[in-house]
């Protein structure tokens, strides 16, 4: 999985930060999850081209989190787009997209199809990828989202021609997890293959700690998580609905998380320092994004 930080301010843009959005790549799959102003042309920046979106997650209807939407629609209708664009959201997000297209003169080219997701757990899911839902703390509707990879078993090939297997359907079969019979001795898929454990992204903000946000970190290979202020303003994030640098340490240490990446930062800080320090003190393994940050899992 690769992904790409693309905002990483929270209700203000500034010179360093645009507003949030964050893309995740897996094979055929391109998840943009949010869509601030100006996300498209941090796709150009970035060297990215939008026509790789298949799906845009919404987390919650705030501006800030939306108002990327219209414009990036309308690019990939003149862009020779030949996929259906899927968009998730809370409940209200098929409204509140009809409401954008009534506004003004928004000229949709392009197959667009839009979920309200009313229950917690899995929302889409292939043969490469999971993403499932849980609902969020804020002062609106809101989710966060689990990006996972399927379990994989890999053949080790020196153990299945030392019992004598070569490439064919009885490998597909114990690839599959089941058993095979080989000059009659029974042959298990454990005896020749491991379990690759599938990879899992947690994207969790704008909200305070909560079920929703323990459910989708535990066991993350990366946390993404909002740090809008440092640990000095807790009440302050608690009366808007937003964690600390601290709070989202402590969130990754509880769940078992290997590798936390903080977001969604307040304006008031000029370099996001004080940010890591503060987060480093509970959880240390954390970096801080900043726009245009490429990370690979």
């Amino acid at each position: 999985m690769e992904v790409t930080f693309l905002g990483t301010s929270c209700m203000i843009p500034t010179k360093e930060r645009n507003l949030f959005s964050v893309f995740v790549r897996h094979e055929t799959e391109g998840i943009l999850i949010d869509c601030g102003e100006g996300t498209q042309r941090q796709f150009k920046q970035a060297d990215m081209n939008l026509t790789k979106i298949t799906k845009i997650l919404i987390t919650h209807w705030h501006g800030d989190h939306v108002l990327g939407l219209p414009g990036l629609v309308q690019t990939l209708g003149a862009s020779h787009y030949n996929s259906t664009l899927n968009i998730y959201g809370p409940k209200g997000t098929k409204k509140f997209f009809e409401n954008l297209k009534k506004s003004f003169h928004f000229d949709i080219r392009i197959e667009v199809k839009v979920h309200d997701i009313v229950k917690n757990g899995m929302v889409f899911e292939n043969n490469t990828i999971r993403i499932e839902a849980e609902k969020l703390e804020h002062g609106v509707p809101c989710l966060g989202y689990k990006i996972i990879e399927p379990d994989k078993r890999r053949i080790n090939m020196k153990r299945a021609k030392d019992l004598g297997l070569n490439e064919g359907p009885m490998l597909g079969q114990l690839q599959t997890g089941k058993s095979i019979v080989l000059k009659g001795k029974k042959i298990n898929p454990e005896d020749v293959s491991n379990i690759i454990v599938g990879r899992k992204i947690a994207i969790v903000v704008d909200t305070v700690i909560c079920n929703g946000a323990k459910k989708l970190a535990n066991d993350a290979d990366l946390l993404i998580a909002e740090s809008t202020y440092t640990s000095d303003l807790e009440e302050k994030g608690e009366e808007y609905g937003h964690m600390t640098a601290q709070q989202a340490a402590k969130l990754a240490q509880i769940s078992n998380v290997k590798d936390l990446i903080l977001t969604h930062f307040s304006q008031r800080y000029k370099t996001s320092d004080i940010i890591l320090e503060d987060a480093k003190k509970v959880f240390p393994n954390v970096r801080c994004a900043y726009d245009l940050m490429n990370v690979r899992i």
